[in-house]
């Protein structure tokens, strides 16, 4: 069985400031805009070069592509650990609840990396989170460390692929058009109920995946 090596200590002050400039711009996200957010106040907060930023995200747009691939990582995890009590359609279940409550406790953040991933249907692979990273930012998620970085569009064809052989959906189930419905859902409901009223987006995430559960039943009967 293979082992995680310890991350080294440039590896560790690597992770702390590209985490610290994360940290920083999620601040800043509860107040404003991403197209708001200056790369020199940024590196002011920081306390590095705005040379040196560059140094750790190429682009600014990098920043919230890092962003997203840490919460699509924790996301993961916390799918995962669903999957280990549960199985199909409430692992599903469980990933959209888990978004709501992370929306209302940061809707500026959680906003911006809906709308980024709901216009980038390529996911970026310079965004690596490296094992240093994992273990300073989800110090309490167990074996995180070791965990595939997939994205949201694996864990929940993977879920709906358990559901089928469960049989909670019928073994006709066309996949592809249950993601095209899932994932409208998964971006959809937060922004267009984010400003509006982003403590019902729990309930209103219940209710749509209800039912799409009930049609897709009733589509496969016919």
């Amino acid at each position: 069985m293979s082992t995680i090596a310890k991350p080294s200590l440039r590896e560790r002050k690597f992770a702390r400031t590209r985490l610290s400039l994360a940290d920083a711009a999620t601040r800043h996200l509860e107040a404003a805009s991403f197209d708001s957010l200056s790369v020199k106040a940024l590196c002011e907060r920081v306390q590095i070069s705005e040379a040196t930023f560059f140094n750790y995200f190429p682009r600014k747009e990098d920043l919230i592509i890092y962003l997203d691939r840490l919460w699509t990582l924790e996301l993961n995890w916390y799918g995962r650990q669903a999957a280990e009590q549960q199985k199909g359609l409430a692992v599903i279940e469980a990933l959209f609840r888990y978004t709501s409550i992370q929306i209302q406790k940061k809707p500026g953040l959680m906003g911006e990396i809906i709308a980024h991933e709901a216009r980038a249907r390529e996911r970026s692979q310079g965004m690596e989170i490296t094992t240093a990273e994992r273990l300073i930012a989800f110090a309490d998620l167990a074996g995180i460390e070791a965990l595939p970085d997939d994205s949201l569009e694996s864990l929940l064809r993977n879920a709906l692929q358990a559901a089928i052989d469960r049989g909670e959906l019928p073994p006709n189930t066309a996949i592809s058009a249950a993601m095209v419905a899932l994932v409208s859902i998964f971006y959809g409901v937060p922004l267009a109920m984010q400003h509006a009223n982003p403590a019902a987006i729990g309930a209103m995430y219940r209710q749509q995946l209800a039912l799409l559960w009930a049609g897709l039943r009733t589509v496969a009967v016919k």
